[in-house]
């Protein structure tokens, strides 16, 4: 089972979720749990794939068990404790128990600061989940601090076109959009929109996320005509895609 189930929760969940039933089964066979490299394999897979269906009290004794075994293991700076915490923070935000979710990422971005140094993506990743977990409580001025410390990093680190540059740029331009910021949001998703046109394509999800989200930006300042232009426009964009015939496949010489 651990070599057949699939990798790639994103992307193969029709096939995952065939296997799922199976998967949970295996963990509970005494014989495969003393097989600690492979059960542990296999339940961080199965555990990111509940996660990823919105099974967060499954997903959650998953991550619960892979990290108190990873911190026996390894230690709780080892960086697979530290992944196991993250992903139960994660589990945690998505139930709205911030404080639980608060506590864990400030020990993962601490840790992950003092093993990996402040300017390791995976440093940046956890101030990024810990800015998030406090705009979901309307924390903004928090949230606003620590996002523009990752964005800052994150430019000289990783460059300005990068993705999570331009993710961690989207998500301060939210927390600005509920201050009611209206200037300094737009300001960030037109440099999102235009970066994200000129490196993945005027077509990419991403690039339609960023159109709408400048979209309800002029909206909520009572600029009807351009929030109707951007959504006509990526409207359009999405059914051409939707519409779109299916390309023929390519001969490999």
């Amino acid at each position: 089972m651990q070599n057949v189930f699939p990798d790639d929760h994103h992307t193969k969940r029709g096939l995952w979720r065939q296997y799922l039933p199976h998967a949970l089964a295996v963990l509970h066979e005494n014989e495969f749990v003393v097989q600690e490299n492979n059960y542990l394999s296999l339940t961080g897979k199965v555990a990111d794939c509940l996660a990823s269906d919105g099974r967060y009290q499954e997903a959650e004794v998953l991550y619960k068990k892979l990290m108190t075994i990873n911190q026996k293991k390894a230690g709780a700076k080892h960086l697979s404790t530290l992944t196991s915490m993250a992903n139960l923070a994660s589990t945690y935000r998505n139930q709205g128990r911030w404080n639980e979710a608060e506590k864990l990422l400030v020990q993962v971005m601490e840790t992950r600061e003092t093993v990996l140094g402040a300017e390791h993506p995976s440093t940046l990743t956890s101030i990024a989940n810990l800015a998030l977990t406090y705009r979901n409580q309307g924390r903004w001025n928090e949230a606003e601090k620590l996002l523009v410390q990752v964005i800052e990093i994150s430019k000289t680190v990783l460059g300005a076109e990068h993705p999570s540059t331009l993710t961690s740029m989207a998500n301060l331009a939210s927390t600005y959009q509920n201050q009611g910021r209206w200037n300094e949001a737009e300001k960030l998703l037109v440099q999102v929109m235009e970066t994200r046109k000129t490196v993945l394509g005027a077509e990419h999800p991403s690039t339609l996320t960023s159109i709408a989200n400048l979209a309800s930006t002029f909206w909520n300042q009572g600029r009807w005509n351009e929030a109707e232009k951007l959504l006509c426009k990526k409207f359009q964009q999405t059914l051409q895609q939707l519409c779109e015939p299916p390309k023929p496949p390519v001969e490999l010489i």
